[in-house]
């Protein structure tokens, strides 16, 4: 067996080397390739990078595509490493509830994103439609929180993935956190947000085949595990000698868990802090109106397996074999290797040697960088057409806005890594930076909901009920720590307690705050102002530049948009309400019907009903295998015919739209302009 180096909580079994060929060589190899596509995306399908393309890949984006990146981009490090440490710690119920906590936030969201579609179709980021509807300071607000949410989400990020590199590599952990996001910054600023969906795409294809060849090693063929009846008999003896506490008879194989009701309550609460930073309105913007709600769902459901069926694994697997010959940390995990998210690789090793624990370097590699770039995407987004388009060159074209999206790729990132190296050096703990962070910002989201479906909301009530919300939390969280230990330290602010009182109270306390406000102050807002006041960026001579013919207007396009939503109004009303269905049957299910009977009964898994939990585990991953790997590629063969064609120099034409689009959007216009003078002269006789 390698030479293992487990001093400081580290685990390092591979040279510097390998870290750094992995996030150098693995990086630049993306960039090329995504170069290439992208490339080959523009020169042959007329996908030229003008602003709207590079921020919301001109809302063409395909359920299938839709479903993958809301996998990639809602999956982290801390995701595979805190889900299986959960599980480590309490048992199969951790892996649970951290899937089921939170999953329901994005099928939820996907009814938010219908409605966005709907009242907003030319919107380019949900801050755009704060502004119109509250005004300055009401936007101001929302961009505080949501950029934020961005920078600590996307440092944390770096802080987790450096992390690992670090404890298995011995590489320097500053260089890493540099290194890391350097090549996702390249093909981003080349791609804009098709690349992001692209290399969604590719690397939870890479993600779900690692998780997917764990998942049988464990429960078929391992040397040391390789039966449902083995890692069972394994658990028994693990809950005599490491009983749970709080856990019914301290077994691991127990829906009866405290601190996992507990974990779960503190994930329903975090999760929601994703949505704030707004890359989930992002991809919803990037939708196409018919796939929003298909893609959302599905997301959801597939996203659930990650934390759930890999933390089922890998979590139960390292626990099982601590006592084992077979593990490689005599004792078992240090508190330190714990808090470093190690109980994932360190399983890995165990079941599949360095092979194994490279499979997970990769992993999160994937992880890492994925979501990076659609936390970049999202601030660029924000910072080019909330702040710089809104208050410092509102009449700025399309070129200049290209030009500002590459500029704050750069600096949002700069920034970013600055405040990385800053957390690492401060020994801030990923998954208190994860649980946490959503006590702070989740107070938005009552607000956020009620800016799309109530039209009550002031501004007065919406600034008024997010600061005096986070105010609220935040002295809970803190009073609740001081309470139990009186103390207030990172440790003790890091308790599950403390944690779920003040995410609960985040969510929560804006359900009373907000009608309370808008009664005291309603409001009564124009719905039809999203669509008169939002208009898409004028790129036609950009475009041009780059040698499309058949250029549009922005005011052209915005018209052609606006004409289509009113024709697919009352197909998106009806998906709007089937979503609304699927959530709550959804969250019911994640949260209440399959849980709670299983807390409530005090149930510990006997052989067979375990056996019949892991085959569901197997199916679930092999439904989100189909919908995530297979489905996106199926959907776009169309797409892929095309650029078949064009290559071959078949039908290949420089038109970025049709001749009959172009003529149907002209002669509307024509038909408008004379309907206005007809009206203006009736107007002129009858003031006469």
């Amino acid at each position: 067996m390698t030479e293992i180096d487990s001093s400081n909580g580290s685990f390092i079994i591979f040279s510097q080397g390998v870290g750094y060929g992995m996030v150098v060589g693995v990086g630049a190899v993306f960039a090329l390739v995504m170069g290439l596509v992208s490339w080959i995306l523009t020169r042959y399908m007329n996908e030229v990078q003008d602003s709207e393309m590079l921020s919301t890949a001109k809302r063409s984006i395909k359920s299938g595509l839709i479903a993958s990146a809301v996998v990639s981009s809602w999956t982290i490090g801390s995701t595979l490493l805190l889900s299986v440490t959960t599980t480590y710690d309490l048992g199969i119920a951790g892996a649970w509830w951290y899937g089921a906590g939170a999953c329901v936030q994005i099928i939820i969201f996907a009814t938010m994103a219908i409605e966005l579609k709907r009242k907003a179709p030319n919107a380019h980021t949900f801050q755009e439609v704060v502004k119109v509807r509250y005004g300055t300071i009401g936007h101001l607000t929302m961009c505080a929180y949501s950029i934020g949410q961005q920078l600590v989400y996307t440092a944390n990020l770096l802080v987790n993935g450096s992390s690992v590199f670090a404890n298995l590599t011995g590489m320097n952990r500053e260089a890493c956190t540099v290194l890391l996001p350097f090549f996702v910054i390249i093909y981003t600023l080349i791609g804009g947000i098709k690349a992001t969906f692209l290399t969604d795409w590719t690397h939870v294809v890479i993600i779900y085949v690692v998780m997917t060849t764990f998942l049988f090693k464990v429960y078929t063929t391992s040397d040391v595990l390789g039966s449902t009846t083995r890692v069972w008999e394994l658990l028994t003896e693990a809950a005599v000698s490491y009983p749970v506490e709080g856990n019914e008879g301290g077994s691991y194989l127990t829906f009866t868990s405290v601190n996992g009701g507990l974990f779960g309550l503190i994930l329903f609460g975090a999760g929601w802090a994703a949505s704030v930073d707004s890359q989930l309105f992002q991809k919803a913007i990037a939708a196409n109106p018919a796939g929003a709600l298909t893609g959302y769902t599905l997301g959801g459901l597939c996203w659930f397996t990650l934390p759930f069926a890999l933390a089922t694994t890998m979590g139960l697997a390292c626990r099982a074999l601590e006592n084992t010959a077979s593990f490689p940390i005599p004792g078992g995990l240090t508190t330190e290797q714990l808090s470093n998210g190690l109980a994932l690789p360190i399983s890995a090793y165990a079941i599949m040697g360095k092979g194994g624990a490279g499979a997970i370097l990769l992993m999160v590699f994937m992880a890492v960088t994925a979501a990076y770039s659609s936390e970049t995407v999202a601030v660029a987004s924000l910072l080019t057409y909330d702040i710089y388009k809104s208050y410092i060159n509102p009449k700025a074209d399309g070129k200049r806005l290209v030009w500002v999206t590459h500029l704050s790729v750069v600096g949002f990132s700069v920034v970013a890594i600055g405040l990385a190296i800053g957390f690492g050096r401060a020994n801030f703990d990923v998954s208190f930076i994860t649980t946490a962070s959503g006590i702070v910002v989740n107070v938005c989201v009552v607000p956020m909901i009620c800016t799309l479906f109530w039209d009550k909301v002031s501004c007065f009530s919406f600034v008024a009920t997010t600061t005096l919300s986070t105010c609220i939390s935040v002295a809970v969280w803190v009073g609740y720590s001081y309470s139990a230990s009186k103390d207030v330290t990172i440790l003790t602010l890091s308790t599950y307690k403390a944690l779920a009182a003040g995410n609960t109270a985040a969510v929560f306390v804006p359900l009373v705050i907000l009608p309370i406000f808008t009664f005291i102050k309603p409001a009564k807002f124009d719905w039809t102002k999203w669509k008169t006041e939002i208009s898409q960026v004028d790129d036609s001579s950009f475009d041009k530049d780059h040698g499309l013919t058949n250029v549009l207007s922005g005011e052209e396009v915005t018209e052609m948009v606006l004409s289509e939503e009113e024709a697919e109004d009352a197909m998106m009303i009806r998906k709007r309400n089937i979503g609304i269905v699927l959530a709550t049957i959804f969250v019911l299910f994640f949260i209440v019907l399959f849980p709670m009977p299983l807390y409530g009964t005090h149930y510990i898994f006997g052989k067979t009903f375990f056996r019949g939990y892991i085959v569901v585990t197997f199916l679930w991953v092999f439904f989100s295998v189909g919908v995530v790997t297979v489905y996106p590629v199926f959907e776009s063969m169309d797409g892929f015919k095309t650029l078949y064609k064009n290559i071959l120099g078949k039908g290949r034409s420089q038109k970025l739209y049709s001749d009959d689009v172009v003529s149907r959007v002209t002669s509307s216009r024509v038909e408008r302009k004379a309907d206005e003078s007809k009206l203006d002269a009736v107007v002129g006789v009858t003031s006469v």
